[in-house]
């Protein structure tokens, strides 16, 4: 149970669910893209997005996962308009068919949420050749939004209404490699740590968002860009790390947020 429930200015806590943030918006007509939507946050962005009548594309590594994801959503929401299309951030050219292919459906485009991760992997080339955690955290999502971006300025003209980018980033932007973003060294393997790696990437994530906006503010485009920190979550995302791991499922229970409290965040 997360123990830190005093309410805000907004009415809402800590503890506050996306379901409670959300409730009474209607999202019909809007169309969200949500990466890493196969498991944990991006799992609940998607149930909770559908519940609000947004039509959610699932961007999944795991066809047969998100298969299954859309299917025990409809089950529970049957008017959900849910669909999964194939997404591998470590892969340039996964990004450029899924980016391709969504702009062929001719959809509309109001909701970007940058959220799949992976997080303290042991040292791993991505399938451009780039550190493994730089390369899905940060390239991928820079790629995918740079690709989308021209769909999404003109949704927001033609329905007038903001668009919304979202990169889920993490506290763990503070903690780098001392230099910061090594960017002439990511593919250093004997100065690799899995923690300053992890952080460098989402460092990334936030200076992305900041550019993105000023960049956005400055030709006057409707659409928003924001990084967020989700707060100590129990998810999968701590899977490389056995002991962190078996730490975050016996005592986290105690301390941490669960994905549903999670989401208040992208509402707030």
């Amino acid at each position: 149970m997360w123990p830190f429930c005093r309410k805000g200015p907004s009415g809402f806590s800590s503890s506050s669910t996306a379901e409670e943030v959300t409730q009474g918006i209607d999202g019909t007509g809007l169309t969200a893209i949500i990466t890493g939507a196969s498991s944990g946050i991006g799992t609940e962005t998607t149930r909770v997005l559908a519940l609000r009548g947004v039509h959610v594309i699932m961007a999944v590594r795991n066809m047969a996962a998100g298969r299954d994801v859309k299917e025990a959503i409809v089950k529970e929401i049957p008017t959900a308009k849910v669909d999964a299309m194939e997404l591998d951030l470590s892969s340039f050219s996964s990004i450029r068919k899924f980016a391709s292919d969504f702009k062929s459906s001719n959809l509309p485009l109001n909701i970007l949420i940058n959220n799949a991760g992976v997080m303290a992997t042991p040292f791993m080339l991505s399938k451009d050749n780039i550190e493994l955690q730089f390369a899905t955290n940060h390239l991928g999502h820079f790629l995918l939004t740079n690709l989308l971006l021209e769909t999404m300025k003109k949704t927001s003209k033609q329905s007038e209404k903001e668009g919304r980018i979202v990169n889920v980033s993490s506290m763990a932007h503070r903690f780098p490699y001392s230099e910061g973003i090594r960017f002439d060294k990511i593919n250093d393997k004997l100065g690799y740590s899995s923690i300053a790696a992890y952080g460098q990437s989402k460092l990334a994530n936030v200076l992305h968002a900041n550019e993105l906006s000023r960049r956005l503010k400055e030709e006057n485009v409707n659409i928003t860009a924001n990084s967020l920190h989700p707060g100590a979550i129990l998810t999968n995302l701590f899977r490389f790390s056995g002991i962190i791991d078996g730490l975050a499922k016996s005592v986290g229970r105690l301390v941490l947020k669960n994905v549903q409290q999670q989401l208040r965040v992208t509402w707030h």
